[in-house]
């Protein structure tokens, strides 16, 4: 494990206090990284540098109306309960509202009074409070929000006051072994900082986003955490606490945090447009196996095979072809398919990228331009009606602007289920939404209109062909 010498450790106190206090320090010591040799090279303090760092994290309180069903206490009369059982239905509907309260965390990062947090703190939500270091709350606007990333933009009214604030750093920069602290409010109980080392770099956390390549620390983060800092030594924003692994609801020690370098891509655009445009390649792979590995003669696996490229776009346009293995993205070194998607995301659209592939046993440099996903064809949104086994789904063409908004990672054309009306007959039937419509009665679907036209006859069976998770099967009504 890599820590700070004696003098590192020194430097890193000295340091602290005079960022502290407002002077700039050339942060050179975080490079020297050795290994301890004694016990007293352990024991300088953390103080100086949380008193730099926190007063830039924030406590974010939201409020939402629910609406509840009236509670009948008759029902929980055991006499009456012996006539009509425990399963009775012990509540009515009716008007009867609560406000639910939730709390998180949020990270100052421009003195203007500019927060990030994490989407799904801000779910909801119909009044958002964010409350200083220093007790003083604000209501806070929201400037945008991005669902795939998880992450969420406030803008407080200092009315020309400057907050102290955090500066991204580059997360590509970060080592496992590196120390960190987590600072937010877990569990309410107020600001908390706990300390630890980056357990992981690249992982992925199933359910939280799907650009997975999160930041894995053993620094104990808690609910209540979430949105809240992740800092390194020299005081700059490495991550954004997002979410844990656990069985007991508490810290078992993984937590993950979402790479400063993606904040930083989604935050500049939403602030600039109010939403997130990515790039798109036109091109889809899988991870280089042990196995695929060895058969092409590489020393280690790694790297994404291309196994389809979209005719006409990006990848197309930049050489790339089905059988190369894509194996970096301007000189950062390709993982799997994840940590490629997770690269390409965090570049802006405009401009070129270069991509290393190795191509029949050389290697080779393409340039591929960074270009928005087209909606080609478009999407032509439709709710379906009439009697047929589609009745109550909206549907839409398939294309690459829309397989983007839904974080589909495939480049598939077709007609895809956008939403269903759940006493409409497609819900009961079994469809869901994602479902692809390959073929009706034996004829391919290519598009809304097509699938229109085939509703239009009446059949006694249908025989519907639907791709579900990449896998294809047949649904049949009689």
């Amino acid at each position: 494990m890599k820590i700070f010498s004696v003098k590192a450790f020194r430097t890193l106190a000295f340091g602290a206090v005079l960022l502290a206090c407002g002077v700039s320090v050339n942060a050179s010591f975080a490079q020297n990284k050795v290994v301890p040799q004694n016990q007293g090279q352990v024991k300088y303090s953390y103080a100086p540098l949380v008193k730099k760092t926190a007063p830039a994290v924030v406590n974010i309180f939201t409020a939402k109306t629910m609406r509840t069903r009236r509670h009948v206490p008759l029902f929980d009369d055991p006499f009456f309960r012996q006539f009509f059982g425990d399963s009775v239905q012990r509540t009515v509907p009716g008007p009867k509202k609560k406000v639910q309260n939730s709390l998180g965390s949020g990270v100052i990062i421009d003195a203007d009074g500019l927060v990030v947090t994490n989407n799904h703190v801000l779910e909801g939500a119909e009044e958002i409070k964010v409350v200083l270091h220093d007790r003083r709350e604000f209501n806070a606007k929201v400037l945008g929000k991005d669902k795939r990333t998880d992450i969420a933009v406030l803008k407080l009214n200092m009315k020309g006051e400057k907050l102290p604030f955090l500066r991204l750093s580059d997360s590509d920069q970060l080592e496992v072994g590196d120390l960190v602290l987590a600072i937010g409010n877990p569990f309410g109980v107020g600001q908390t900082v706990t300390s630890g080392i980056v357990s992981a770099l690249a992982r992925t956390a199933a359910g939280v986003s799907d650009l997975n390549s999160f930041i894995q620390t053993d620094a104990a983060i808690n609910p209540g955490n979430s949105g809240g800092a992740l800092v390194d030594v020299s005081g700059n924003l490495v991550g954004v606490n997002t979410a844990i692994f656990t069985k007991s609801g508490g810290s078992h020690g993984i937590g993950f945090a979402i790479p400063a370098n993606m904040v930083n891509r989604v935050v500049t655009s939403l602030v600039t447009s109010g939403n997130v445009v990515r790039p798109w390649l036109g091109a889809k792979g899988q991870g280089v196996t042990a196995e695929i590995a060895d058969s092409l003669g590489m020393p280690r696996p790694y790297g994404v095979m291309i196994t389809s490229v979209y005719e006409g776009g990006p990848a197309a346009r930049g050489d790339l072809k089905v059988g190369d293995v894509l194996l970096s993205v301007d000189g950062k070194e390709i993982r799997d398919a994840q940590d490629l998607r997770f690269r390409v995301a965090t570049l802006p659209v405009g401009g070129t990228t270069r991509v290393g592939v190795m191509r029949q046993r050389g290697e080779v440099t393409l340039n591929i331009s960074l270009e928005a996903p087209p909606e080609t064809p478009k999407r032509n949104q439709t709710l379906l009606r009439g009697r047929h086994p589609f009745q109550g789904a909206v549907v839409g063409n398939l294309s690459p602007k829309l397989a983007d908004e839904l974080g589909m990672v495939h480049e598939k054309t077709g007609v895809i289920v956008l939403a269903l009306d759940r006493k409409g007959n497609a819900a009961r039937l079994g469809f869901e939404r994602g479902d692809i419509v390959r073929k009706v009665n034996g004829v391919v679907v290519n598009n809304v209109k097509a699938l229109l036209a085939l509703l239009r006859e009446t059949a006694s069976t249908w025989i519907i062909r639907i791709e579900r998770d990449g896998r294809e099967s047949n649904i049949v009504i009689r």
